[in-house]
Formats: structure tokens, C-alpha cells, sequence
């Protein structure tokens, strides 16, 4: 297959650069070739046994400085894939450049309840061992594009504890991309949100909703509309919303620095 025509395998995106994703792959390829561990189990040997379901389920990190916050992002693929390879990886690799660590969930697809209980388990994984991949557990956030952001939102709402894990505290800030969640609560972290108006699955108006009702209870939400991204359309080369990234980056950082 030619790599430009890697959108006939991610159907639930748009505007995918092939620069970007071979610039990731070949990132990934020059960490393994300097003997760096890339891809972490979070489940145990035991637990993929019982449930054999968990076997391809896992962490891809991005380092950046050594005890420095650290991001999980969850690519969206409607629960039928995960779509990594355009919005997990390249904004793994931008929070990584900005010296944050960051980590890239494969989940397992099929159901939103179980994505995210894969989540809250990775995030527990990531508590736990720290110090050995050299993070700070101090003001960590919690990326999601699409199916993705459903399942960051739901941890910061109820919490991993709500979803079968380690009772931690929540993240500093959620960063979501284009999706229709509704769900909310009083507690929810500072949260970024950003749509384009042309999207053909997520209407802006039912995301813009949820919006002045996470902060008629006191949420704070800071929101980006754009014109012609469509949906999942990742960094958002060649759009409007190209350079959203560094927005979310600064409205985390600055999240840190209030807590």
C-alpha cells in the first residue's frame, strides 16, 4: 500500500499528513535502535490469560525530561480501531517536544465501557511505576480525540476508581477533540475543547452545550471552534485548526502552575 493512501484505513479521519505519521514511525523505529523500551504492558501476563481480549492492549511512550508531567492520549476509530498513527503519536510527539512525557493507549475496541476501564488501568500502571519510567505523577492530563475524548472525559468525571482501577487523584486538565460526550460533573478537571463547524458526525452546537453546562456548575472550559477541519482531523495540517495543539499544551502548563 502506498503510504498516501493510508486514509482508506481510518475511516472516522480526516486531513491525515503522511509526513507526520512516517516522521513518528521513523521517531519510534530510532528509540527501539537505540535500545530504548518504546511499548509497555499494562496488563499483567496472568490478566491476558483470563482474558485474552487484553493481549494487544498496551503503552507507547514519548519521553521528554525525566520526572516531568506526564500526558495519556487516547486516539479515537469510532471503537472500532484506534487511530494512533494520526491522533496519537504526532501529539505524543509534540507534548514530548515541549519536554513532557507522554504515552499513546492501544485499547481494546468494541465498547466505550471497556476502552476506558483500559484507561483508568493504564493510568494506574503509569502511578505504579513511576520511577521507573521516570515521571512525575504530579499534574498529569488526559488526551482524547473523538471516541478517545469519551473516554478521557469519563475518568475525569468518576474518577479510575470508577472503572475498576487504583483510586487517583484526577487530572490537572482534559484536553478533548471533536466529540458528542454529554456526560459531566461538578468535579471535572479544567477542560479544553475544540471542534470544526463542518463536521459531519459531531454537531458544534450539542458540543457547545455541554460546554455552558460544565460551567453553569463551575468547570472551567476554554473553547475553539474552527470552520473547515472536518472531523478527526488530528493536528489539523492544512486546516484552520493547525496549531491547536500548542494551545492545549499551554492551557495544561497553565493548569499546572494554578494547582
Amino acid at each position: 500500500m502506498r503510504l498516501d493512501r493510508i486514509n482508506s484505513l481510518l475511516p472516522y479521519h480526516s486531513y491525515i499528513d503522511t509526513n507526520t505519521t512516517v516522521d513518528v514511525i521513523n521517531h519510534m523505529i530510532d528509540e527501539v535502535s537505540e535500545g530504548k523500551k518504546i511499548f509497555y504492558d499494562f496488563y499483567t501476563e496472568d490478566q491476558k490469560r483470563h482474558d485474552p481480549s487484553k493481549v494487544l492492549t498496551g503503552l507507547f511512550f514519548f519521553r521528554g525530561e525525566p520526572g516531568a508531567p506526564f500526558a495519556v492520549i487516547s486516539p479515537g476509530g469510532g471503537f472500532s480501531y484506534v487511530g494512533s498513527i494520526h491522533e496519537g503519536f504526532p501529539y505524543a510527539s509534540e507534548i514530548a517536544k515541549k519536554g513532557y512525557n507522554a504515552f499513546v493507549i492501544q485499547y481494546r475496541v468494541g465498547g466505550e465501557q471497556r476502552a476506558t476501564e483500559d484507561l483508568a488501568a493504564a493510568i494506574s500502571y503509569i502511578f505504579n511505576h513511576a520511577q521507573m519510567l521516570e515521571v512525575g505523577t504530579e499534574d498529569y492530563s488526559l488526551w482524547g480525540s473523538s471516541a478517545g475524548a469519551r473516554m478521557a472525559a469519563n475518568i475525569g468525571s468518576n474518577g479510575s476508581a470508577g472503572y475498576n482501577a487504583d483510586d487517583l487523584p484526577l487530572p490537572s486538565a482534559v484536553v478533548m477533540a471533536y466529540t458528542a460526550h454529554q456526560g459531566y460533573s461538578e468535579h471535572d478537571p479544567p477542560t479544553f475543547v475544540i471542534v470544526s463547524a463542518d463536521d459531519p458526525i459531531v454537531n458544534a452546537a450539542t458540543v457547545e452545550r455541554r460546554n455552558e453546562a460544565m460551567r453553569s456548575v463551575g468547570v472551567e472550559v476554554e473553547y475553539h471552534k474552527y470552520q473547515n477541519a472536518r472531523h478527526g482531523f488530528g493536528l489539523g495540517m492544512g486546516t484552520d485548526a493547525e496549531g491547536w495543539i500548542e494551545l492545549a499544551i499551554q492551557f495544561w502548563k497553565d493548569h499546572m502552575a494554578k494547582k
